[in-house]
């Protein structure tokens, strides 16, 4: 019984052995060996890999797939034209030694892109600096980024990365001057807006003021040509009338004493105070041009 324990004691202590000399790695992994704190072998390729068993060696194992780093803290950045900007940007970064890796920041990435962030930031300020902040903003974006990525590629082979791609997701003034900014941009709409208020008002009224005076020449000109017509009317109406009363004197002025009576006689109250024997009563006193009314009998 002691035996059998014994052998099974010993497979489990060979197994275990076994264990750790045994380990495998990705193909989207770097396998760093170490001896008593020291780098071996560098394992590139992907596969089941021996090494000696603990503590005579240990492995790490480090990504090698592409890494982003934000920019951790937006700082303003001066042009050069001393307006202040703020940058956000990021950057695309892959273990390619993972000896000078290690040896630079350990195996940890939260070590290396502490460092690496402010060498960004450097060259960010190295690069925008000497432009204005039109080149900035549009006309030479992506020279800044190329620009930067240069820069960073002599200082990420002391880091043992490469930088894949370098990019700058925005750009904006500084707090301190973007509310002056923004009041600018807002009395400069506001002047747009009351210019464009009055230059609208100066013509509406040139337009109605135009409107008036075609509508008076309008109104002129029918009153002209209404006046020509009725005067023309009457001219032909007296002619017609002359032409008529000619041919018949008398009728004529029996129908002018009919016009005179139906115009002083207009209403039913109108009381006129003459003498019947006037003149203006001779057509109502018929053709005999009697003079008046008969004489009251005599009495006796």
């Amino acid at each position: 019984m002691n035996r059998i324990a014994a052998i099974l004691a010993g497979a489990l202590v060979v197994l275990m052995l076994l264990s750790s000399m045994l380990f495998i790695v990705d193909q989207r992994q770097f396998a760093a060996v170490y001896a008593l704190g020291e780098i071996k072998e560098v394992i590139t390729e992907p596969g089941l890999k021996f090494k000696l068993p603990p503590p005579l060696q240990n492995v790490v194992l480090l990504d090698r797939r592409v890494q982003t780093l934000d920019s951790p803290e937006s700082r303003p950045i001066f042009t050069a034209e001393k307006k202040s900007l703020v940058i956000d940007w990021l950057i695309k970064w892959r273990v390619v030694d993972a000896r000078q890796f290690i040896r630079n920041s350990g195996p940890d990435t939260r070590n290396v892109e502490n460092r690496l962030a402010p060498v960004v930031q450097a060259a960010f300020n190295e690069e925008v600096t000497k432009r204005t902040v039109l080149a900035v903003l549009a006309t030479e974006r992506e020279k800044i980024m190329q620009d930067v990525r240069k820069r960073l590629a002599d200082e990420a082979k002391q880091f043992g990365i490469e930088v894949v791609d370098v990019r700058i997701k925005r750009v904006d003034f500084a707090s301190s001057i973007t509310d002056s900014v923004y009041r600018r941009m807002d009395s400069e709409r506001k002047r747009v807006a009351a210019e464009a208020r009055s230059t609208g008002a100066a013509e509406g009224d040139k337009i109605r003021a135009d409107a008036d005076r075609q509508r008076e020449i309008i109104v002129a000109e029918a009153y002209r040509d209404a006046q020509k017509v009725m005067g023309d009317g009457d001219a032909k109406a007296s002619a017609i009338y002359a032409e008529a009363f000619g041919r018949d004197p008398q009728f004529a002025q029996f129908y002018r004493s009919l016009m005179a009576y139906r115009a002083s006689f207009a209403k039913k109250s109108d009381v006129m105070v003459v003498d019947p024997s006037s003149d203006f009563f001779k057509a109502m006193r018929g053709s005999s041009g009697g003079a008046g009314p008969a004489p009251a009998p005599a009495h006796k």
